[in-house]
């Protein structure tokens, strides 16, 4: 064992807690013993295969994954990095991808996302081989049995079916056997195993209910225990707890035990104590808190915590100083089948350290924090859940920060519970995992446990997984694995070994960053831990380079090679940039990548994105010289501008790049050099005035190249003039005055440096505003802004103003828009409280005249809005406004003359002004009426307007007439005659009126006219001229006319509908009949001489469709017709009935016969379906004996056959059908109605009552308060109790003074609602009241026998109770009840119509004739 630990690298001792936790403690201290005791082991009794150099712990745990494991994830050589996401990338190896796919050759440029996760394979997954050989040979050789318990502490101690323990060292050898298989055969299986934390014990529960304890360092058995739990039921768990002499253990009964150890004059005794009974709910889980070596002494520890789950909850409890539940805690709901999980873990919470206990039933993992409080009580602290979508089956830590879990899937996670990310998934799959199902059933013992907890057993794994200091064992049917945290280099290396340098270097930057998860190994400060990632990441960035070199395509299509360097090469650039390393990326990874011509062009092109980011500011000549070179030679010019103007210009060679830039048209990259490297701003100008001053002066249009260059001189002016620079920046502060005065003495050069005789004076600003005069003359606006208390600048503007004017004024070139928009910057300029320049104010004068210049019509509506924005400036105040006005008329500027009318309230004006003004005379309306509504005017100026208005009325009412009648209805009611009158056009008139009169919305909806009536009554006679269509509607909206005037206009103009419908409202409903009957007559003449002249010469379907129109006009008469004789029929004898329905009925009963015989079967059927119709709708009003002795007489039916009339017989006798089956059933329902309630009734008052309590509910005492004494009892239908006397003195009675007849309310109830039931307006409606009040009288008998019997007499107060119910069955009727449905029908005016068409039930006036409702007295 010396040699073993004289072995171990200073890497594994330095990392000792994590990797050899089996070599500490007390099985340290046993070394000498176990050595002893191994010699008596006989090799040969147990067939145990001898191993001639066991693999050691060290060796297991540093095997990387170079042999062919059995749990590998996947096969290495079917996947890609296409599906592959930031968490399967752990231990499985990158296929290439296809560099043939032409979806790959397009060039693609991979970027590094800084938020990107990479975690690497995070766990080591080793399989303990010397323990696995060993476990299967002694299953095999010596009938050991399957393993089915493990755990680990100093050593690994393994369970097996047929009742032995194997215990094995740190190099796997196989120390201790314990047990054997008679004793196997005894107490059956080994269920749990636990070891004592300075290993120096062993207890063994098994599967028939004992438990054994082993001493570790001789073998020697110390106990047997077989009545610390009730016999019959499985040990599930047994836990040693941080006290050596107190253990725990869990039963298959549910129940959690205490088991104390003793040693009483050399007697080994256990006692036992029950914690939790089955009974109460099966617990299933059970986890005392282990403190680690460093915590021992945590104030925590001295509670001795045990946590158990089972079922149904969590409980934690406290077995010292007593026993004490410090908490319970319910699940969420979950499946039945899932497996309570339990892990303490000692966790850095702000500061402190306290346990957390993590626990879950499902896919729910919650933690506990739990601290002891200063009054020495235990406080639980609920954090963050943990959500999975998986069925938890194992939890354990591995370290205090991160969880290892196990789904029922068997597939591994490791959880980081900070962030509650997933950093790994493993398959345990081929562990082949031992599960306990078969103790969870008691199988040995018979079975005998609840189906609850066989259930859990199914998934149950308890005894398979155990941790211990960083480390997880998980035990399989054949196998035993070891789970560790990888050290963060190991992870790097198990990347780069499967050629994963990318998420390599992403996980290097997370560690180099402190956002990595589970890390292990990085200790010191900060600053140290960076220095010793980034030494690694600069290790691995060579290899990557070295290995992108090497496995670059050396033939084929030349974007394949390009996409291979795209890959690799921006993801090195950005991590030297990130680790600050330049000197890296240029010296050393430059160098490699030159080799390769691709290579170095996507190096160089790669930079492009890092310096316009600022990012790299600093380029080394020969790169610089380089970079050129690339981007010129491949046309990259807007790149290669984009970088210049980032880069620092020392680095430049100044000559080189200025040529190349002016080649190119790079002018922001030239202008950049020339400032930032020799402080010259002017030279870019005369370069760029040179390109775009002879063809503006030539007066040739500028390609777009020169557009562009014109609008870069004009930003580069107005930035140089404002103190920053171009394109971006800002100068040097010592240079700022100095640059604005080097600009303006360059623009009011009298000459260029290269001038001829030709060129004409100050040919720079000439350039500028030929250019873009509104633009540049903006510049100067924003310059002049600045330009307050520095007296240089001061007269460089007036200079520049002088010269814009002499340049400008009276020079053809310019166009009106250009000259205006001159006087108005400087109008803007003079209008400066803080003005300084000077202007000669006849230039004004000159440009006024320009501008109003009649004989040139072209550019009239620019030159008027220059003129307008001119003088809204207030730059002409000076101006003759009297010649000015004269000039705007002449050159008919509206909206001038508008302006200078409005200066002097001619208000009036101004409307000649809207409505000479094509663009403009739709806002007459709006200007009227602002003028006539607003406070800010004169009554004299609104009068003047208004007789302007009215001059032009004619005018306005043609523009448009429905906001002249807005106007006039706001502002004009008292001259609406004097309106009319001007009116002469009666079409226009029309069209007035109808928007005067129509109705109105909002706040002038009732605004009265004068002689309103007229203006209807006249309205009405345009109507029946223009639009008829709309008269009939404007008849029934307007109430403003008279009668007879209206009926004699429409008779006049024969528009009989209209003329019907004013004859029934004045009451002439025969008038009204006559009228209609008569234009119905006229149509069915008209049908019947289109039958007689047409039907021998015209084809059927041509027949049809002109049949089809005039029966339509039919139709809508009839309708008319029978809608008026429905509305009148109200209000007239049966005699005046029979006077318009039979006139009806007859009319379309002669017509029916006269066509019958030229005209089609179409026609005929049509005509018969509407006499049907007509008969129908009488049948309402008119007697049927009536109306059959009518048919009979009619000549066409009376001297005809039976036949003939059998149609409209037969549909009388559907109504009487109808009607009595209608009777009937609505009998029926009456009755049924009444029936159900009457039965409900009696049921309510024979059902009997149950009281609430056995005492009165005023008294609160027993109703029977004396045995020998006779007491009246009451009993309400709500359940309370009184006795009489109580509820006399409470004066809860009312209604008759007759003690017998006396009516009582609960007093509990009235008291409730706020007052006594005396006091109530309505008692009998109260809730209070009982439904079946009730008085018992109770006599005892002295008798002994007779003690406990009680005679009752009991009389209802019937009349209460019908009442009540009565009350009842009204309020039964207020919702939706068939009786409720009917009343309703029956309340309608309307009487009932007969359906001899089967659509007229549908009908909207459809309607029950109905008895009324049986009364019910109150």
């Amino acid at each position: 064992m010396d040699q073993i630990e004289e072995r171990l690298p200073e890497e594994i001792q330095k990392y000792d807690h994590l990797y050899n936790p089996l070599l500490t403690g007390g099985f340290v201290r046993q070394k000498k013993a176990l050595r002893s005791r191994s010699g008596d082991i006989d090799d040969k009794e147990f067939d145990i295969p001898q191993v001639d150099t066991p693999p050691t712990l060290e060796s297991i745990l540093n095997e990387l994954d170079d042999e062919e494991e059995p749990f590998m994830l996947e096969d290495t050589c079917t996947l890609s990095t296409d599906n592959m996401d930031a968490h399967s990338c752990d231990t499985s190896s990158l296929a290439s991808s296809d560099s043939g796919d032409p979806a790959h050759l397009k060039r693609k440029r991979r970027m590094v996302d800084l938020n990107a996760t990479v975690h690497g394979s995070v766990l080591r997954h080793s399989l303990l081989k010397g323990i696995s050989a060993q476990i299967v040979s002694a299953a095999d050789k010596v009938d050991a049995g399957l393993p089915t318990a493990i755990t680990v502490s100093g050593v690994i101690a393994v369970g097996t079916s047929h009742g032995l323990a194997l215990v094995f060292d740190t190099n796997q050898a196989l120390r201790l056997c314990l047990g054997t298989k008679t004793t196997g055969a005894e107490f059956g299986a080994v269920s749990a195993l636990s070891i004592n934390h300075d290993c120096s014990r062993l207890l063994c529960g098994f599967a028939k209910g004992q438990i054994t304890m082993w001493d570790l360092a001789n073998g020697k058995l110390l106990r047997t225990i077989t009545d610390a739990h009730p016999p019959g039921t499985a040990i599930l768990h047994v836990k040693f707890t941080d006290d050596p002499t107190l253990a725990v253990c869990n039963d298959s009964g549910g129940s959690v035990f205490e088991l104390a150890f003793r040693r009483v004059m050399g007697m080994r005794t256990c006692d036992s104590r029950c914690l939790f009974s089955g009974s109460k709910g099966e617990v299933c889980c059970i986890e005392p808190l282990h403190a680690p070596p460093d915590f021992r002494d945590h104030p925590i520890t001295h509670y001795s915590l045990l946590a158990m789950a089972s079922l149904t909850k969590i409980l934690v409890i406290g077995l010292k100083p007593t026993l004490k539940v410090w908490m319970t805690f319910p699940y969420n709901k979950s499946d039945p089948s899932s497996v309570p999980q339990l892990a303490w873990q000692f966790v850095t919470v702000q500061k402190t350290v306290n346990p957390i206990l993590a626990f879950c039933k499902g896919d729910t993992v919650h933690f506990l924090l739990v601290k002891k409080e200063e009054m020495g009580t235990i406080h639980v602290i609920k954090q963050r859940q943990l959500h999975l979508s998986c069925d938890i089956i194992s939890l354990s830590w591995i370290n205090s920060r991160t969880l290892v879990l196990v789904d029922s899937h068997e597939k591994l996670h490791v959880v980081d519970r900070p962030s509650q990310e997933i950093l790994e998934m493993l398959d345990l799959e081929q562990v082949q995992l031992v599960y306990n199902s078969r103790h969870f059933k008691s199988l040995a013992t018979g079975g005998n446990v609840s189906q609850a907890l066989a259930l859990v057993g199914e998934k149950a794994c308890y005894q398979s997984v155990s941790s211990y200091a960083g480390q997880i064992v998980y035990l399989g049917t054949k196998s035993s694995h070891i789970m560790t945290l990888r050290n963060w280099r190991e992870r790097l290396d198990c990347l780069l070994k499967q050629e994963h340098f990318a998420e390599a270097l992403t996980l290097a930057w997370s560690f180099h960053e402190g956002t990595a998860k589970a890390v292990v190994g990085l200790f010191g400060d900060p600053i140290k831990r960076k220095g010793v990632v980034a030494d690694k990441m600069v290790e691995i960035l060579g290899q990557f380079a070295d290995h992108t070199l090497k496995k670059c395509p050396e033939q084929g299509k030349i974007q394949v090679m390009e996409q291979h360097f795209y890959d690799v090469v921006p993801v090195l650039v950005d991590y030297c940039l990130l680790l600050q390393r330049a000197d890296l990326l240029f010296s050393h990874l430059y160098t490699r990548l030159v080799e390769n011509t691709v290579s170095k062009g996507v190096f160089l092109e790669s930079l492009e994105s890092y310096i316009v980011a600022d990012r790299l500011g600093h380029l080394t000549t020969p790169i610089m010289r380089d970079l050129l070179a690339h981007y010129h030679g491949n046309g990259m010019m807007d790149s290669l501008e984009r970088c210049i103007v980032h880069l620092d210009v020392t680095s430049l060679d100044i000559q080189q790049v200025v040529q190349v830039c002016w080649e190119n048209q790079l002018y922001d990259a030239m202008i950049y050099v020339f400032n930032s490297g020799m402080n010259d701003y002017i030279t870019p100008m005369e370069k760029l005035f040179a390109v775009i001053g002879p063809p503006l002066r030539e007066g040739r249009s500028l390609t777009d190249e020169e557009v562009v260059m014109g609008n870069k001189i004009l930003v580069y002016i107005s930035c140089c003039l404002a103190g920053r620079a171009y394109p971006l920046g800002d100068i040097p502060e010592d240079l700022v005055i100095q640059v604005k005065n080097q600009v303006f003495e360059f623009l009011i050069r009298l000459h260029s440096a290269d001038w001829s005789e030709e060129e004409e004076v100050f040919p720079f600003i000439r350039t500028l505003l030929h250019f873009d005069t509104r633009e540049f003359l903006n510049v100067l606006a924003m310059t002049f802004e600045d330009f307050k208390n520095d007296k240089q600048a001061l007269e460089y503007q007036q200079r520049i103003v002088d010269i814009l004017l002499q340049v400008m004024v009276d020079n053809p070139d310019f166009t009106p828009s250009q000259v205006g928009g001159l006087f108005t910057f400087l109008a803007r300029q003079l209008a400066k409280p803080d003005n300084t320049l000077f202007v000669n104010r006849k230039l004004f004068d000159q440009v006024l005249e320009f501008l109003c210049c009649p004989d040139d019509d072209s550019r009239h509506t620019e030159r008027q809005q220059v003129l307008l924005e001119l003088l809204q400036v207030g730059g002409v105040v000076q101006f003759n406004e009297e010649r000015l006005l004269a000039l705007a008329e002449k050159a008919k500027f509206y909206q001038i003359c508008e302006f200078l009318y409005e200066k002097k309230h001619l208000y009036d004006r101004i409307i000649d002004c809207y409505l000479r003004d094509p663009l403009r005379e739709g806002e007459i309306f709006s200007y009227i009426h602002n003028l006539l509504s607003m406070p800010g005017y004169s009554p004299e100026e609104k009068q003047t307007v208004k007789e302007k208005v009215l001059q032009h009325i004619q005018e306005l009412v043609t523009l448009d007439p429905s906001k002249s009648s807005d106007v006039v209805v706001l502002h004009f009611t008292e001259e609406v005659q004097l309106i009319i009158s001007e009116l002469e056009d009666d079409e226009l008139l029309f069209k007035f009126l109808s928007c005067l009169l129509e109705p109105r919305e909002g706040h002038h909806s009732g605004a009265d006219l004068p002689l309103e009536r007229d203006l209807h009554e006249r309205l009405l006679e345009l109507l029946c001229r223009f639009a008829p269509q709309q008269l009939l509607s404007f008849l029934q909206t307007s109430q403003h006319y008279r009668l007879e005037e209206a009926i004699q206009l429409t008779e006049m103009n024969h528009h009989s509908e209209a003329t019907a419908y004013l004859l029934e409202r004045k009451g002439d409903f025969h008038g009204a009949f006559s009228v209609l009957i008569e234009t119905l007559k006229e149509k069915l003449c008209l049908l019947t001489a289109e039958s007689d002249t047409e039907a021998e010469d015209r084809r059927h379907d041509e027949d049809e469709r002109t049949d089809d129109s005039t029966l339509t006009r039919i139709k809508d008469s009839l309708n008319d017709i029978i809608a008026l004789c429905h509305r009148s029929s109200h209000n007239l004898y049966q005699q005046q009935r029979e006077a318009l329905w039979f006139p009806l009925l007859e009319t379309m009963m002669a017509s029916q016969k006269l066509v019958k015989e030229s005209n089609p079967k179409h026609t005929s059927e049509v005509l018969k379906e509407l006499t049907m119709k007509v008969l129908n709708s009488m049948s309402s009003f008119i007697p049927l004996p009536a109306i059959i002795q009518r048919i009979l007489q009619d000549p066409v039916y009376g001297k005809g056959k039976l036949a003939e009339i059998q149609g409209l017989i037969l549909g009388m006798l559907d109504t009487f059908n109808y009607e009595q089956t209608l009777l009937e059933t609505t009998t029926s329902l009456l009755n049924h109605d009444l029936h159900w309630s009457l039965a409900h009734l009696r049921a309510a008052v024979t059902r009997g009552l149950h009281p609430r309590q056995d005492h009165c509910n005023i008294c609160l005492q027993q109703y029977k308060r004396r045995q020998d004494s006779a007491e009246e009892i009451i009993v309400f239908s709500c359940g309370h109790l009184y006795h009489f006397q109580c509820l006399q003195q409470k004066d809860c009675g009312w209604g008759l003074a007759s003690e017998r007849q006396q009516r009582w309310s609960c007093y509990k109830c009235s008291s409730s609602q706020g007052g006594k039931g005396g006091s109530s307006t309505e008692p009998n409606r109260s809730r209070s009241m009982s439904l079946a009040q009730t008085r018992v009288t109770s006599v005892h008998h002295d008798a002994g026998a007779e003690a406990h019997r009680k005679k009752v007499f009991v009389e209802a107060s019937l009349d209460l109770q019908q009442e009540q119910s009565w009350d009842q069955l009204r309020s039964l009727y207020r919702g939706p009840s068939r009786l409720s449905i009917l009343s309703e029908l029956s309340h309608c005016h309307s009487e009932k119509t007969g359906p001899l068409i089967p659509a007229q039930p549908g009908a909207e006036n459809f309607q029950l004739k109905l008895a009324p409702p049986p009364l019910l007295e109150e």
